[in-house]
């Protein structure tokens, strides 16, 4: 079943769609957040809707989430007027942190939260915030193809494995001018960007990358801090795959990642909240 519905949130309602399995084999709610390089992206996509939709017919409950997009790279005044006009982190932040909440009131069932690409940058910051807050967090991560740090760490081996117009398009110039118009003055902030600060207090995570994928330097210096901060990882760099491999549902790399996060999935105990 697939039902949308909406979250109150500090900046406005939060459009959110939720993916209900006939049969769960998993405890625990995946809150899933699509990406887009922060000013892209919607429930539809497929990195979202098709992700959620193949997570749940394997029994995994899915909840995606319509965050409030940033400004547009190179033209920051289109799109900012109404109710759902492009903002700034912490928007984006606020509407996760709301759907997150949410999501732990309605129920004690455990809670997991993921992303792919800008979507796990989110999910990863959203963590960061919770810890310093000293708020309830999520009992893991599922990370796909990810970037956490505002500078992307300088790799030449990895950008050499870049193919396509990717390597124009996911140039570390370009992609650090994106993250200083998602995040503006905050760009220093954990919650905004994790990657680099002290990560003690993060769950039980899952990185899926890309082979070929410039943000993988990103992904590649996070699995080590967090394996610097104690917490429990299990990454897979899926061979040959090419970043938003999440957005080609008809490719075996989307095939292997649905199998990787069901499987940790099925791992998970969501824990005692009472």
């Amino acid at each position: 079943m697939v039902v949308d519905d909406t979250v109150r949130g500090p900046h406005g309602d939060v459009p959110i769609r939720r993916y209900r399995p006939a049969v769960s084999s998993v405890a625990s709610t995946l809150l899933w957040l699509h990406g887009g390089g922060f000013f892209a992206g919607d429930l539809d996509l497929p990195e979202s809707h098709t992700v959620a939709l193949v997570l749940a017919q394997r029994g995994v409950p899915v909840v995606t989430v319509d965050y409030r997009l940033g400004p547009l790279p190179g033209m920051p005044w289109i799109g900012r007027r109404g109710p759902r006009g492009r903002r700034r982190w912490p928007v984006p932040h606020d509407d996760v942190v709301a759907v997150h909440r949410t999501l732990r009131a309605e129920s004690g069932a455990g809670l997991l939260l993921g992303g792919a690409s800008a979507g796990a940058c989110l999910a990863a910051g959203v963590t960061a915030g919770l810890v310093a807050a000293g708020a309830d967090t999520p009992d893991g991560l599922v990370l796909a193809y990810g970037f956490f740090h505002a500078r992307l760490p300088r790799d030449r081996a990895v950008q050499r494995r870049v193919r396509g117009h990717r390597r124009v398009t996911h140039a570390p110039w370009g992609l650090d001018r994106a993250n200083r118009v998602h995040a503006g003055a905050a760009l220093g902030e954990a919650c905004a960007f994790p990657g680099g600060h002290d990560l003690t207090g993060f769950p039980s995570t899952l990185m899926v990358d890309a082979d070929r994928d410039a943000m993988r330097a990103s992904g590649d210096r996070f699995a080590v801090e967090l394996g610097a901060a104690g917490v429990a990882l299990e990454r897979h760099v899926l061979t040959e795959s090419r970043h938003a491999f999440l957005n080609r549902p008809s490719g075996e790399d989307f095939r292997q990642a649905v199998d990787l996060v069901v499987g940790w999935a099925e791992q998970r105990e969501p824990r005692d909240l009472s």
